[in-house]
């Protein structure tokens, strides 16, 4: 019996942990904009967690999510302002459910056509849906503002029990309310024959057909509640800003939570909160500090595809199983020198890389720049010769501990796998 037990308890640790986590967060990272970074972490990590109900469980890669997140939020403004000016009765707290019942319309309307076809075929005809919407914003100012966009004020009415939304914890809390719930929907999904049926659909369509299941059909319904959620993200997102423009919509948006949910990691169902938070921070630090920021993402993300394809939650996964069998020790040696040799390179990467950006875009300022309280010539070729030493440096450091790197890591998967092969 107390066998059975543990993994309910485990599941009631996790979900409470989850839970405290949402509430001490802001108690501890109260500094500065923090309070902003934590809400729009919020209502990304349900967008992402949504996304990778196609991508990871369904198999489906979508180039226009943003699709149904966007639409969600025009709708849940228009709510907003609808209930600021007394036509409609709606307390705040629900705007986001205006926004994923929208969210789930639209992918009713759009994924009845790209749910009919699968593969490449599926995520062109979304990339096609997802600029029509795009153009259709600048078309239709009435519904989507033009350019400007729709601004709405969240603080409606009276006060209920202090609470009136204005000041940016209240809406943290919101925020965080509506993570929990979506999280643990999204997660109970998983683990109904809907959940199980997806990912049969994703493995293999022909045999899921054979037993009687249609995988259009479930690719839509999968669609339809992946898209609720996402307008429940769109609704949070236009509360928190009080704006929702055309950008909501675009491809661009769309790109960026492909991006964020790969990262973290499409095998597994917490990948995407990681990689939605880790996508944020950097995106909020990186762009308050350099304007390459953006160039720094697509490297991470393409050291990620390259050398770590199950994400940033895989990783912590293989780390998990080498501490389980006591192997991290031994590989600790080796990951420190490949550390050191990474950050030898990555220094010399950055440096070269705020040099050209200096010289491109503040050369009328002087060639003088300031890196990590540095003071750098541009125009000397002392700093480029630094720069081009220490990612030759960290390039040769690297190569001489790649094998031995190598060689231990296989070792100890190849230990690990042995000594699960005899226990019973």
């Amino acid at each position: 019996m107390s066998a059975m037990c543990k993994p309910g308890l485990a599941r009631w640790i996790i979900w409470g942990g989850f839970a405290l986590l949402l509430l001490i967060a802001p108690l501890i990272f109260s500094q500065g904009a923090s309070l902003s970074i934590l809400c729009q972490m919020g209502s990304f990590v349900i967008f992402a967690l949504s996304y990778n109900m196609l991508l990871g469980q369904g198999g489906m890669l979508s180039f226009g999510h943003a699709v149904y997140s966007g639409l969600g939020a025009f709708c849940a403004i228009h709510a907003l302002n609808f209930a600021s000016a007394g036509s409609l009765f709606i307390p705040v707290a629900l705007i986001p459910l205006v926004g994923g019942l929208a969210g789930m319309f639209f992918g009713a309307l759009f994924g009845y056509v790209t749910t009919k076809k699968s593969g490449t075929t599926f995520a062109m005809i979304t990339l096609g849906i997802v600029e029509l919407v795009f153009a259709c914003s600048l078309m239709l100012p009435t519904f989507f503002g033009g350019e400007g966009g729709i601004s709405a004020n969240r603080v409606i009415g009276e006060p209920f029990l202090g609470i009136s939304y204005g000041p940016q914890i209240q809406v943290y809390y919101l925020i965080a309310f509506w993570l929990f719930v979506s999280t643990v929907a999204m997660f109970a999904f998983t683990q109904t024959p809907l959940g199980r049926m997806i990912n049969a659909v994703r493995d293999n369509p022909e045999r899921a057909a054979f037993i009687g299941y249609n995988p259009q059909w479930v690719r839509y319904l999968t669609l339809m509640l992946s898209a609720f959620f996402a307008g429940i993200s769109g609704g949070l997102t236009a509360i928190n800003f009080e704006i929702v423009s055309a950008e909501n919509v675009s491809a661009l948006r769309s790109g960026v939570v492909l991006l964020f949910t790969f990262i973290g990691g499409t095998g597994f169902f917490f990948g995407p909160i990681i990689g939605a938070i880790a996508g944020v921070f950097l995106m909020a630090v990186l762009s308050g500090f350099t304007n390459a920021w953006q160039l720094y993402i697509g490297v991470f993300f393409m050291l990620i595809v390259m050398f770590a394809p199950g994400g940033m939650a895989g990783l912590l996964v293989q780390f998990a199983r080498l501490a389980r069998h006591g192997k991290v020790a031994v590989l600790l040696p080796h990951l420190a020198l490949a550390a050191c040799s990474g950050l030898l390179f990555t220094s010399g990467f950055v440096l070269l890389v705020e040099m050209s950006y200096h010289l491109s875009l503040h050369a009328v300022n002087g060639s003088i720049m300031q890196l990590c309280g540095f003071f750098i010539d541009t125009s000397s070729v002392y700093g480029w010769l630094l720069a081009g030493a220490l990612m030759i440096a960290g390039w040769a450091a690297w190569l001489g501990t790649r094998r031995k790197f190598l060689h231990a890591w296989h070792s100890a998967q190849m230990e690990m796998e042995a000594v699960q092969q005899v226990q019973p």
